[in-house]
């Protein structure tokens, strides 16, 4: 699929067929362009390649990023098609289903910025995301330089969903 030993960069090949997904309405105006780990996972190329892959569609007036939240199709103002909710809040409810079932105890660990990045593939800042908000909701507390843990069974939020 990939000519990785002619004279077009992989980047600029990866974001050709991004282009082809775009003007063949697979992925329309305000849909999210393939996050860099996926395009990591599906090309088996560097995160630095598929960074370049969106610049490229930027410059070519096709995507527009918003810090945190990702890289979209069309250009900057064109509304984003709704998703459910924010990756980072998605996250963030998966680990509240684990707390609540028992899998990740009281007192313990949460998983880290790093796992999360692998399970869900996303950014750090993603991942920050998911851990502020837990934190907010009351489910985990931070010790500084040793990690996030659960909070105790008595001072979880009364509304389970929250």
């Amino acid at each position: 699929m990939l000519d990785r030993e002619g004279p077009v960069p992989i980047y600029k090949q990866v974001a050709d067929l991004v282009r082809d997904q775009i003007e063949r309405g697979e992925l329309k105006a305000g849909d999210p362009v393939p996050s860099e780990a996926t395009l990591e996972k599906t090309y088996e190329i560097a995160r630095t390649t598929a960074r370049r892959v969106a610049r490229e569609l930027r410059e070519q007036g096709l995507a527009y990023t918003i810090q945190g939240e990702g890289t979209f199709v069309g250009p900057p103002g064109t509304p984003r098609s709704p998703r459910k909710l924010p990756i980072y809040q998605k996250i963030a409810t998966e680990i509240i289903e684990r707390i609540q079932q028992g899998e990740i105890p009281s007192n313990r660990p949460i998983p880290g910025e790093k796992a999360m990045m692998r399970q869900y593939g996303v950014a750090k800042v993603t991942a920050r995301q998911a851990v502020a908000h837990l934190r907010e909701l009351g489910w985990v507390f931070t010790v500084p330089y040793r990690g996030t843990y659960v909070t105790e069974r008595e001072k979880w939020p009364k509304h389970p969903g929250s």
